[in-house]
């Protein structure tokens, strides 16, 4: 997989606090901050997995619910 750039313009503030946070874990900035977003990138993915396995449960739930309290109807 190769790499390429991205470029952002960051408040001074903000870009102070990260540096900060960085510097806590021993990480570069950049480091830092692509750990972060893949990490948002996971958080989203991974809820909109449980989101979708809580539909299809749902739903298997409903037609369960459904065949018992029609057992006979065909």
């Amino acid at each position: 997989m190769g790499s390429r750039v991205l470029s952002l313009r960051v408040e001074a503030e903000l870009l102070e606090r990260i540096q900060r946070h960085a510097a806590k874990r021993g990480m570069s900035v950049q480091d830092y901050v692509v750990r972060t977003l893949i990490r948002d990138d996971f958080d989203e993915r991974f809820k909109t997995s449980v989101d979708e396995t809580e539909r299809f449960y749902r739903g298997s739930a409903i037609e369960a619910g459904a065949a018992i309290e029609a057992p006979g109807a065909t």
